[in-house]
């Protein structure tokens, strides 16, 4: 399928030939969320923590004697049951990360940008490049309409158009193989450089 590109002015670059099987998918939503959840799960950080019976600081002197007192017999003021005492089956440092076969994490990539094409919220530009000035790029910015967008460029990154997109709030830029379903679904605008395409067209085959 053909797509126009632009330039970072807003003028045009001739089109480019996109593949049906990155971009022409019926999006599926069970697909997105699966990968999605996969992401999110893994970037958790899973340190929740509570003390146990044994951690906390109160004495483990036995608090009265067995027997005699008429209340129930207790050894410690840890134990679960008082107040500031140990928690029970609390939470512990783990990893909250799942495995999700590769073929849907690939599927599920394609499947984030034939969405972004079917919502017309796709953009190819020619080359990410500027001058490095943080100014001149906002101005193009904001012409261009790029409220919240991703960039996704080639094997590398432009370095002086990521030092310029560093300071302009909504505007982030990624490599190719960063591309990842989570940060392509959040943003309003997607845009691709034409390497970017080439890249994705090359890892996802």
């Amino acid at each position: 399928m053909k797509h126009d590109v632009i330039k970072l002015d807003g003028g045009s670059a001739g089109s480019v030939d996109l593949d049906e099987a990155l971009f022409g998918l019926e999006p599926r939503g069970d697909i997105l969320q699966r990968v999605v959840r996969w992401q999110r799960n893994k970037a958790q950080q899973g340190t929740h923590k509570v003390k146990t019976r044994s951690e906390t600081s109160y004495s483990t002197k036995k608090i009265y004697r067995q027997k005699g007192t008429g209340g129930a017999r207790h050894g410690d003021r840890n134990a679960p049951i008082f107040r500031k005492g140990g928690i029970y089956k609390g939470p512990t440092p783990r990893s909250h990360a799942h495995d999700l076969p590769k073929k849907v994490r690939k599927l599920g990539l394609c499947h984030a940008l034939s969405a972004k094409m079917k919502a017309g919220e796709l953009v190819i530009i020619e080359d990410a490049a500027t001058a490095g000035k943080t100014g001149a790029l906002a101005k193009q910015v904001k012409e261009l309409g790029w409220k919240r967008a991703l960039v996704i460029d080639g094997a590398e990154v432009n370095a002086d158009f990521a030092k310029a997109a560093s300071n302009i709030a909504g505007l982030d830029i990624l490599p190719s193989m960063g591309a990842n379903v989570y940060d392509i679904l959040k943003r309003d605008t997607l845009v691709l450089t034409k390497a970017g395409v080439e890249a994705l067209e090359a890892r996802l085959k």
